[in-house]
């Protein structure tokens, strides 16, 4: 892409900026509209369709040539909107599978898994990608390819793909009619090893999360 496109007044649907932009815009309103709990029943299908598709823009990120922002120093984009509602409110809707493990680096060995919440890991990739927007919006065309390539790789990248995953279990225990374990007592505030993570977690059975979360069984 030159920076010809990158530059363009003009708003053509093949641009890769706009593209982008488009399907950036598209995950940032579709989980506002999750975390409204108006249809509880189909909230974890649909995170994991949006989450499926917001990658695919990080993935065209990543494996696009370095974007170099026109100026030195990024401008200010002003406060950043506050997501501790949305938030919460994933997390309420959320509760049962809420909390997983994962393991932050794959390549770096003999690290532990340790717990993460769907929900701060959802509003975290949220911020950095409001955060891109804004520039956007401001006809900072660059600096917003710039911002959400580096956070793709810094930081949204990792946390929506570990997002996914959590996401794709959830669904393929339910479908598959393979219970989830307990994860009662199991909090991202505390410090647990592999073993400790597999005893914590224990009991959770697939119909008791089935019908809230609009999953069903194969039969």
């Amino acid at each position: 892409m030159s920076d010809a496109t990158l530059h363009a007044t003009t708003q053509d649907p093949d641009d890769f900026a706009v593209q982008i932009a488009d399907q950036i815009e598209s995950f940032l309103v579709a989980v506002t509209e999750v975390a409204k709990g108006d249809e509880p029943d189909s909230a974890v299908p649909f995170l994991l369709l949006e989450v499926s598709q917001l990658l695919l823009a990080g993935g065209r990120l990543g494996a696009h040539e370095d974007i170099v922002p026109e100026e030195r120093y990024e401008p200010d984009p002003g406060p950043e909107p506050d997501v501790d509602e949305l938030r919460e409110r994933l997390a309420a809707m959320l509760e049962p599978v809420d909390v997983y493990s994962e393991v932050f680096d794959p390549y770096e060995p003999r690290k532990a898994p340790v717990p993460a919440r769907i929900s701060d890991d959802l509003a975290d990739v949220i911020t950095d990608l409001r955060h891109g927007m804004v520039h956007y919006r401001a006809g900072r065309t660059t600096e917003a390819l710039w911002w959400w390539q580096f956070s793709y790789f810094s930081n949204w990248g990792a946390t929506a793909s570990a997002t996914l995953r959590a996401l794709q279990s959830v669904v393929a225990h339910v479908r598959l009619n393979q219970p989830l374990e307990e994860l009662d007592g199991l909090d991202t505030d505390q410090d647990l090893g592999d073993e400790i993570l597999a005893e914590e977690a224990g009991r959770v059975m697939a119909k008791e999360i089935a019908d809230p979360l609009g999953l069903r069984s194969v039969k």
